[in-house]
């Protein structure tokens, strides 16, 4: 009857340790995936910001190539787009419901270049430093860029970076300390075998093989439930929005699914390590005292 009540608490240990292990790998893996989503955004918004490169009235069909031409090369330019007046007119019209020549002799619409920026580019600090180069180009009238959106960017999105940075670190360090409180727990229950063992003058790995692999059971195991949760959220987020969907990248999944599987077996073994070789110190007196 008592081998039977101590398998049943052990098996009870062991399933504990398994929803306590996968409940904070869970936060953990929402924690990651929210910080990659929000880096995902912030290079999305970042990207479709155009900076209108306004080009004079009588550049010719070459004279536009070669502009052209020269944004492309450029180490800043992500893509570009040609708005001709005709475009750019109809454009203003759907706005102002009738077109500006209704009111006025001539089109005062221009040509344009919409050059849309690699993320790395897209703040106010590098527009400073390529912008008069641009409106120095033969050719460019004018440049245009959103410095109102920009600099209310480059004010946002670090500190957003930095509060789910701090976030995340808080996070590791609690998860940590709470499996290593879950797996210590476990094997307290064994503490007097494992003195047993270190008696009869077996050796320290060998005592400490079995817990090692129960730890890295419990690690996988609650990897694999987290990830599939954790799986199933982004899953229905995925299906919720279209442009949310397009910002989920199978390098966001990858990276969370990683994250999840690399911290609990890494957790689970080290904690399983610190935590015997904390009773294999112990003389037989701690052992009580403990």
């Amino acid at each position: 009857m008592s081998k039977r009540k101590k398998h049943i608490g052990g098996r009870f240990t062991t399933v504990t340790s398994c929803i306590s292990t996968t409940m904070v790998l869970i936060l953990m893996g929402i924690v990651v995936f929210f910080v990659l989503f929000a880096n995902n955004f912030s290079r999305n918004v970042r990207e479709t910001m155009p900076v209108a490169v306004v080009v004079d009235n009588d550049l010719s069909q070459q004279e536009l190539y070669l502009l052209q031409r020269y944004l492309r090369e450029q180490p800043y330019t992500l893509r570009t787009s040609y708005v001709s007046k005709e475009k750019g007119t109809q454009q203003v019209s759907e706005v102002m419901e009738d077109s500006p020549e209704a009111f006025l002799d001539y089109n005062p619409i221009p040509a344009e270049f919409d050059v849309y920026l690699k993320a790395e580019y897209a703040n106010l600090d590098s527009l400073k430093l390529f912008v008069p180069i641009l409106k120095q180009r033969a050719g460019v009238a004018d440049v245009v860029y959103p410095i109102e959106e920009m600099r209310s960017l480059d004010k946002t999105i670090p500190t957003v970076s930095l509060v789910l940075l701090v976030l995340a670190v808080l996070l590791a360090f609690v998860s940590f300390a709470l499996i290593n409180n879950t797996i210590r727990m476990s094997i307290y229950a064994r503490r007097f075998t494992i003195h047993t063992m270190k008696l009869v003058g077996a050796r320290w790995s060998f005592i400490r093989r079995p817990f090692m692999w129960k730890a890295f059971a419990i690690g996988l195991i609650s990897a694999l439930i987290a990830s599939g949760l954790i799986g199933v959220g982004i899953y229905l987020l995925w299906m919720q929005d279209i442009y949310i969907g397009s910002l989920i990248t199978p390098l966001i999944v990858g990276a969370t699914v990683g994250t999840i599987f690399v911290s609990g077996l890494m957790m689970t073994l080290a904690c399983a390590y610190i935590c015997v070789n904390r009773y294999l110190r112990m003389s037989e007196g701690q052992m009580y005292l403990k």
